[in-house]
């Protein structure tokens, strides 16, 4: 593969990803975004980084992280294959499901919303490896019905509420809803995914 031939660590970064969306009605193709914390005005379908728990695979493998155990950090172009691998095995890892609980927990929390059992059906995997980045996203559905779900898409349609908003499909292939920068990885979300490979 073409990143092999790379001779710099490249950043490493794999998440959970969560689409929450209305009912589905004929025609209706909004998903919900939540601001980030640590780009203002960019916008992304709620989710989290990974955890793993230390295995002995990744050091084998020059994973360099950093130290509270997130799947965030730097790893030699030549390890690329065998960390994939690794992460496919689901091995030394939080699964999806944990990885989306947790990070809604904090999400709910800040909106005080109670933590509840959500449940979560999983679509796809997509990885993505270009310049000195190796991205992987792990994408789930919200299922079923919950205060939890109706309060988030209520927050969403809230035009006073400025850290939650809903967008279209044409939404995201635009990049934007208003002033909202929304992050590239949402396409895969919509039926316009990009074509990385």
């Amino acid at each position: 593969m073409f990143w092999q031939r790379r001779a710099r660590p490249v950043r490493v970064c794999f998440a959970a990803v969560l689409r929450i969306r209305p009912e589905q009605t004929e025609g209706d193709d909004r998903i919900v975004l939540v601001e980030s914390h640590s780009r203002p005005g960019a916008f992304a379908p709620p989710g989290g980084v990974f955890r793993h728990d230390g295995p002995e695979a990744l050091r084998r493998l020059g994973f360099a992280g950093d130290h509270d155990h997130h799947l965030r950090g730097f790893l030699p172009a030549r390890s690329i294959d065998g960390f994939v691998r690794w992460f496919d095995s689901g091995a030394g890892r939080e699964d999806g499901a944990a990885c989306l609980r947790r990070s809604m927990a904090e999400v709910l929390a800040e909106f005080g919303v109670p933590g509840q059992n959500l449940s979560f059906d999983r679509m796809s995997t997509e990885i993505e490896c270009s310049g000195q980045e190796l991205r992987g996203f792990e994408f789930h559905d919200l299922v079923g019905t919950s205060p939890a779900r109706d309060r988030i898409l209520a927050l969403a349609e809230d035009s006073r509420v400025h850290t939650v908003l809903s967008a279209t499909a044409e939404d995201v292939a635009n990049g934007h809803v208003g002033a909202a920068v929304i992050a590239p990885h949402t396409a895969y979300l919509t039926s316009r995914a990009p074509s990385l490979r």
